[in-house]
């Protein structure tokens, strides 16, 4: 009954059509992003208890952004000594 409605709305005001279309595609859009940076970034996590420090896991030389440009990682001698007296 209401999808009825709704397509009867559509028939008399044509103009709302581009409008749903591109809802539509950011809703996707967005659920779509969302779940691949949840399933395959290591620093987005859900269960806070079994990984308190994901950020301690993360490979430095890999890079975490979508794009990357001529990024280079060097490690900072003064944080690995740190690391090192902390573990």
């Amino acid at each position: 009954m209401v999808t009825g409605g709704f397509l009867q709305m559509l028939r008399k005001k044509k103009e709302l059509i581009p409008l749903i279309g591109f809802m539509a595609f950011a809703a996707t859009g967005a659920t779509t992003a969302s779940i691949y940076f949840l399933l395959t970034k290591p620093d987005v996590i859900l269960n806070k208890s079994r990984n308190p420090e994901p950020w301690e896991t993360l490979d430095p030389s890999k890079p975490q952004k979508l794009i990357t440009i001529k990024q280079q990682w060097k490690p900072v001698e003064e944080v690995q000594i740190v690391k090192g007296l902390t573990k």
